[in-house]
């Protein structure tokens, strides 16, 4: 009975496979008609992804008290900072002044709002510690962040003042100049990688034609991704950051699929039947493996919707969508083509050995180091997992911090400015911690409510760190108090102090929210903090069952999701000696500011862990395909690893190309993912995969197909197989006998 019923699985995908032969011409044309809209549409996508931005826990107190803060005072956000510095002349100078204000009275009255400087405020807060150095604050007009991006592109050229050096940054050129780098990020990853990712495909197929059709998938995933995203938009806010993301997904994945895809094709050729039985079997085995590791890929990547930071929604919905794109355009445009060609798949080679049939399963050099793995198991697994929590143990003294200016390159005005600032002036201009007050009537004339705002200013002014704290707004029932301190806002020095002043009790009769960067960042570790469980929980359940459902082991499922969370380990652990510890930094060029972005690590957790599953899903299947025709778990690890030993070691090698082209970019936490993942795919497809995989499974032996009964029915019964053979753990009998189950 569980033969019927795994031939009826098989016949699903085996279906689908005549299908699109039968079908290929229309769905070529279909899937021209998508190119064409992605194109033309999709690529849309980078005038209407929301600007930087999105890392703030949305309904936490330091979102509230900036909502409270915008309401009752304006924006204070700082939508331009002009910093205007003279190495002869000091504020005090006349010269100085002029240059200055008469700047600022020029600007265009439909596009400022409303201006503040040293000399219309009096405060010394705007006077660098040498007198030599001011700034400015200018309040765009427009009521969203495209309106006032409008008000900045009519005035970016009126700021610079005669007769001092003039760097412009704050919210809106720091969000123009991120968004001009990740744009200029994807053309220059697109256009170097696409060149390289053709010669490696020439190179691991030895023809043209078999490694145009990996590009082709991940062109179509690309512009897919585009186009989903820009669907997205219309619903909901995509971070631009996302775009980063889903363009390595798209064409990652893509050519990744292509190369499995593919590569079985090739192999089925030179077996018995027509193309349209060697294209039913590549998608009824490889489409198959494509199949679990894009819904594995998708689900870790879904649960970034838990979230409820704007960057991980995004890059969740934007990642599922591109993943979804891939695996559809991997199970439908490609089984298509390869109809199409059939043989021809050969064609324009450039040497010989691409028509001759594979090696031998039981020959090989991965075949011979499966051998040698498996004969010293524990001499490989042992040292492999010290050395991976070796890596990773950088990673236990992280810092946290945000994403601000200091993202950019050094010479990035936006930066210059911010970093002058928070040197050079006293007070935290750019990032004071923030409280605001909010009484049951007006304060004034009410002797009571002034005295408990002046008993609040004065015991917030106790709080250890604090240097001091001053009310800088008070209008109806609501009023505003600024705190400084000396470490810098993204410090753990600078948290304890924001935590010292959210427990000073608010006066009687009043509520206190306490924001600021510091605030926001203290928030977002919160709710990250409180969503990670989930989210990880989630992950491992449903990576557990969808392997289960592949496999029919439970074995497996723990083995994978063991070696995943090691290579990720190993990963962060580098990454935080790199960029938060600031080696090879000058080797990488960027600027180290010691902290990590809370989220980077979640978004490179969904994104490696579904990777890593990409590889381990296609190891598997091959391992498992010969473990159920013999019932020889060390003769199964070693034929599987031959046969797909080089695919993933080309698989990786091409991602870590695609990965490597937007490690380059200028934006110093793009380029932390781009590295950080470029170490999990090397250390995944060599120690994890290749090593720590065999030793491990020949350490288990038969028992890595362990399941018990009522399991082994569910499996019989719902399992994602791809052919008719016994459940894993059953031996074939004899010819002369009936086959026992």
């Amino acid at each position: 009975m569980s033969q019927i019923r795994a031939a009826t699985n098989h016949s699903i995908f085996e279906r689908w496979g005549r299908t699109a032969h039968r079908r290929r011409r229309l769905i070529l044309v279909a899937a021209l008609l998508v190119a064409g809209l992605g194109a033309l549409w999709g690529t849309t996508i980078f005038s209407t992804v929301q600007t930087a931005g999105g890392f703030d826990a949305p309904n936490s107190q330091s979102q509230h008290e900036a909502n409270l803060a915008t309401q009752t005072f304006g924006r204070d956000a700082g939508d331009v900072v002009v910093l205007y510095s003279s190495p002869t002349l000091s504020t005090a100078s006349p010269a100085f002044r002029s240059a200055v204000t008469s700047t600022l009275a020029a600007l265009p009255k439909n596009r400022v709002e409303s201006s503040a400087s040293y000399w219309s405020t009096g405060s010394r807060q705007f006077v660098s510690a040498s007198g030599h150095q001011t700034y400015a604050v200018i309040e765009l007009a427009g009521s969203g962040d495209t309106a006032r991006q409008t008000s900045y592109d009519a005035i970016k050229t009126q700021l610079a003042a005669p007769g001092l050096t003039s760097q412009v940054g704050g919210v809106v050129p720091t969000d123009e100049t991120i968004d001009q780098q990740t744009t200029a990020s994807i053309t220059r990853a697109e256009g170097l990688s696409f060149p390289i990712l053709a010669i490696l495909l020439l190179v691991i197929f030895g023809s043209l034609t078999a490694a145009c059709l990996p590009l082709a998938i991940g062109a179509l995933g690309i512009l897919g991704s585009f186009t989903a995203l820009r669907l997205l938009t219309l619903i909901t806010g995509v971070s631009v950051f996302s775009l980063n993301i889903t363009t390595i997904l798209g064409l990652g994945l893509g050519i990744d699929y292509g190369l499995f895809l593919v590569t079985r094709f090739r192999e089925e050729l030179h077996k018995p039947g027509t193309v349209e039985d060697a294209v039913a079997r590549t998608v009824a085995t490889a489409g198959r493996t494509v199949l679990v590791s894009g819904v594995t890929v998708a689900i870790v990547l879904a649960s970034l919707m838990l979230f409820p930071e704007t960057i991980l929604r995004s890059i969740g919905y934007g990642g599922v969508a591109t993943v979804l794109v891939d695996m559809i355009a991997a199970l439908t445009v490609l089984p298509a083509l390869l109809a199409v060609l059939g043989p021809k798949v050969n064609s324009l080679r450039i040497r010989r050995s691409v028509q001759r049939p594979p090696a031998a399963e039981a020959s090989g050099g991965w075949y011979r180091l499966a051998q040698s793995v498996m004969r010293r198991p524990l001499l490989y697994a042992v040292p492999i997992v010290l050395v991976l929590l070796g890596l990773g143990s950088p990673f236990l003294h992280v810092v946290w911090g945000g994403v601000d200016a200091t993202a950019l390159p050094a010479a990035a005005a936006p930066r210059i400015v911010t970093e002058a600032l928070n040197q050079d002036f006293p007070g935290n201009p750019t990032a004071p911690i923030e409280a605001i007050v909010r009484f049951g009537g007006p304060v004034a004339g009410s002797p009571s409510r002034t005295a408990g705002l002046t008993s609040y200013t004065s015991r917030l002014d106790h709080v250890p760190g604090v240097t001091a704290a001053q009310v800088t707004g008070l209008r109806g029932n609501v009023a505003r108090i600024d705190l400084s301190y000396a470490p810098g806002p993204y410090t753990p020095q600078a948290r304890a102090i924001a935590g010292g002043v959210r427990d000073v009790a608010a006066p009687p009769g009043a509520t206190v929210a306490v924001g600021g960067q510091t605030a926001a960042l203290a928030d977002e570790l919160s709710s990250i903090g409180q969503t990670l469980p989930w989210m990880a929980l989630a992950v491992v359940l449903a990576t557990f069952v969808l392997l289960f459902l592949a496999f029919g082991s439970l074995v497996l499922p723990v083995e994978a999701i063991a070696a995943n969370i090691l290579s990720l380990s190993a990963m962060y652990g580098v990454v935080t000696w790199i960029f938060a510890d600031g080696h090879l930094s000058g080797q990488l060029g960027f600027t180290p500011n010691g902290t990590i972005s809370p989220t980077i690590p979640v978004l490179m957790f969904a994104i490696m862990f579904g990777l890593s599953m990409d590889y381990e899903v296609f190891l598997l299947s091959r391992i498992r395909e010969r473990y159920v025709a013999t019932g020889d778990n060390t003769a199964a690890i070693a034929s599987g690893l031959q046969r797909t030993g080089g695919v993933i070691s080309s698989a990786a090698l091409l991602l870590i190309v695609v990965i490597g082209m937007f490690s380059i970019s200028s934006i110093t936490f793009i380029k932390l993912l781009g590295v950080g993942m470029i170490v999990a795919l090397i250390l995944d497809a060599t120690l994890v995969r290749m090593l720590l995989v065999p030793a491990t499974m020949r350490l288990l032996g038969d028992a890595n197909w362990w399941a018990p009964a009522p399991l082994r029915r569910l499996y019989a019964r719902y399992g994602i197989r791809e052919d008719d053979s016994p459940r894993p753990g059953t031996v074939r009998a004899p010819a002369s006998e009936p086959a026992r189950t």
